[in-house]
């Protein structure tokens, strides 16, 4: 026999065998009873579990929000550690840095109402470091995008401690995102 006689015969000797018996007539056929479960609505694409962490870092002298995928609900000091831990191989991949290190040494966020308050130990008032804005833009673009908090303070030795806006001005006040607006890029 020839090969393209064989292709045909064995797709059929496959269909032939595959159980389903051939009815001459349309027949009803009646659901199991019992209540089914409800389909899962178009608008859930994340996995169950799954939860999106955005953390604000730095390219081109601007602020760039990144969304990360992270397993579990998430504190803002955890969120705050992350965000210390500085990009990932991939962000770094994509140009993106961190202005952080020895501009701000963090040690902690706590959140009372809805204001992060975070508290700053290490360099002094002034590091000569011309990247403190895009350091304080970080965290405070970071913890705003929490739905838990509206506003950032910086306290060392437990008083206000004066930071850098992106117009230049420093403020002892609590910080929205608004102070770091021009700083902003959308990806």
């Amino acid at each position: 026999m020839k090969r393209r006689h064989l292709a045909p015969l064995v797709l059929a000797t496959l269909l032939a065998g595959c159980g389903v018996p051939a009815e001459d007539t349309p027949r009803r056929v009646h659901p199991p009873p019992g209540p089914f479960p409800a389909p899962v609505p178009a608008a859930t694409t994340a996995p169950a579990g799954r939860f999106d962490e955005t953390l604000c870092l730095v390219r081109d002298n601007h602020i760039v929000p990144v969304v990360r995928r992270v397993d579990r609900p998430f504190t803002p000091e955890e969120q705050l550690r992350h965000l210390l831990a500085g990009p990932t191989a991939g962000e770094r991949n994509d140009d993106l840095a961190s202005a952080l290190p020895g501009a701000v040494n963090a040690a902690g966020a706590t959140v009372t109402g809805t204001q992060a308050r975070i508290v700053v130990v290490g360099p002094g008032a002034d590091t000569g470091r011309s990247d403190e804005v895009l350091a304080f833009g970080q965290i405070v673009c970071t913890l705003t995008s929490r739905d838990d908090v509206n506003t950032v303070a910086f306290l060392r030795d437990g008083r206000p401690l004066g930071v850098p806006r992106a117009d230049g001005s420093l403020s002892t006040e609590p910080l929205t995102r608004a102070d770091y607006t021009p700083l902003i890029n959308a990806r």
